[in-house]
């Protein structure tokens, strides 16, 4: 099993926070200790520099004899010696007499400088190395003082390294923090998601303020259980409604067989027969509109074409049989994407329902349409069927419900008449499965149905 670090977010967070802070600070340290180093030997060596240089132009001046004790011009640089090519100690400062030569190191010309570290018995020294003249046999002045203890001891890497240290230690504790504090909304929300169950979908996540991610997140969580409780609730409705709508021809049919069945003598069986046949006819009218809803969007049907719309609705008007003759008008060209069948059936149910209002008129119009809501732009990219009869128009607060399953207005009310109440239903299910709308639109004197549908 994996550690609880690999298996907690908030651990993961923290320790790659701390790694990070590792892979920065401990590079940065390291190359400010050695920039330290550097600063700190360089600002000695000017030093002792200095002093040599001093010394061996008041030598070639003049002003300094050999043989006597050599004044300190720096108090900082006390140790100074004057030594003969031959290496003999001619004069010395008296911090720098009882001790050995500084150094050996002997520069090759005048005015160069050579720096370099030596340790004594007793100290390490920082010396600078100078010749007075530029003669063979001219001495050399060494200056020299001891070396810092900050480059003699390891004190600063201790200091620098515990503080990188606790650096790493202070980011990864305050990562836990953070992290726990930026989570915690989630395992509300988990908590209370985990107390939703599909008897209650009411019940929504806290959503904490903000517009950060876990903002954003506690949104779409309550977005989607709304969109699960209205889909629960269209459920429990459709599921009632399809239950009345069957409901109603059983009972019809059952009531006339067992009249049939009680009194054979006064029962006319062709009546039966025909009634029970409408009955049965309507049960399966039903029953298929049921399974179509069920199938419309979902991958049974994911098989798509490109489809001439105008060539549909032709080839559909063809195997009709209408009491009001159908007029058209169809622009070629109309291709569209789609399922054949789906789409045939979303054009019947409008014809259907058409028929069943018009007086004298039914038009079927298809044309492309520039699609404005695009980015701006002003292409075809819609094709728009509509369906239109000078029946009854339809009131504005009803154009949306009449869409809504086992709706019938007060006019289509009449079981011999009318439907269940599912073939605008269907057409509407086709056209969101197809990526497109459908609605009613003024027209006088009458109803349009307008379906639109993206262009291929």
């Amino acid at each position: 099993m994996a550690p609880w670090w690999a298996r907690s977010l908030r651990g993961r967070v923290t320790l790659i926070a701390t790694a990070v802070a590792a892979l920065v600070l401990i590079p940065v340290a390291v190359a400010g200790i050695m920039v330290a180093r550097t600063l700190a030997s360089a600002s000695v060596f000017n030093d002792t520099r200095n002093t040599a240089e001093r010394i061996a132009s008041e030598m070639r001046g003049g002003v300094l004899p050999l043989g006597a004790a050599i004044p300190v011009p720096d108090p900082s640089v006390d140790l100074i010696q004057v030594v003969s090519a031959d290496g003999r100690l001619l004069g010395a400062s008296d911090g720098a007499r009882a001790l050995p030569l500084l150094d050996d190191v002997r520069p090759t010309g005048a005015g160069q400088v050579i720096n370099t570290t030596t340790c004594l018995p007793t100290e390490c020294v920082h010396v600078s190395a100078v010749r007075v003249s530029m003669f063979p046999d001219s001495p050399i002045v060494y200056a020299g003082r001891s070396s810092p203890d900050v480059l003699q001891t390891h004190t600063l890497e201790i200091v620098v390294f515990i503080e990188v240290a606790m650096l790493i230690a202070l980011a990864g504790w305050s990562t836990w923090l953070v992290t726990g504090r930026a989570l915690r909304p989630v395992g509300t929300m988990r908590a209370e998601l985990d107390a939703v169950h599909a008897g209650d979908l009411s019940r929504r996540v806290t959503q904490p303020p903000g517009d950060d991610e876990v903002a954003l997140l506690a949104r779409s969580v309550n977005g989607t259980l709304a969109r699960l409780e209205r889909s629960a609730e269209q459920q429990r409705q459709f599921a009632s409604d399809a239950s009345h709508e069957l409901r109603t021809p059983i009972a019809g049919l059952r009531a006339q067989l067992e009249s049939a069945q009680l009194y054979p003598d006064d029962t006319d069986m062709e009546a039966l027969v025909e009634s029970a046949l409408r009955d049965t006819d309507r049960l399966e009218t039903i029953i298929t509109d049921l399974l179509l809803l069920a199938r419309i969007g979902s991958r049974v049907d994911i098989v798509k074409e490109r489809l001439d719309l105008a060539c549909l609705v032709r080839q559909e008007l063809a195997t009709r049989n209408d009491k009001i003759p159908v007029q058209v008008d169809l622009a070629e060209g109309t291709y569209v994407e789609g399922v054949r069948t789906q789409l045939a059936r979303a054009l019947t149910n409008l014809l259907d329902n058409a028929q069943r209002y018009a007086e004298q008129t039914v038009l079927v119009t298809v044309h492309a349409e520039p699609d404005r809501t695009a980015n701006g732009s002003d292409h075809p990219a819609l094709v728009v069927l509509s369906v239109e009869n000078d029946g009854i128009e339809i009131p504005l607060h009803d154009r949306e419900r009449i869409f809504e399953r086992f709706t019938r207005l007060d006019t289509a009310r009449s079981r011999d008449t009318g439907g269940p109440g599912l073939g605008l239903a269907i057409a509407r299910d086709v056209a969101l499965a197809h990526g497109g709308t459908i609605c009613v639109e003024d027209r006088p004197g009458g109803a349009r149905f307008v379906l639109r549908l993206p262009s291929a």
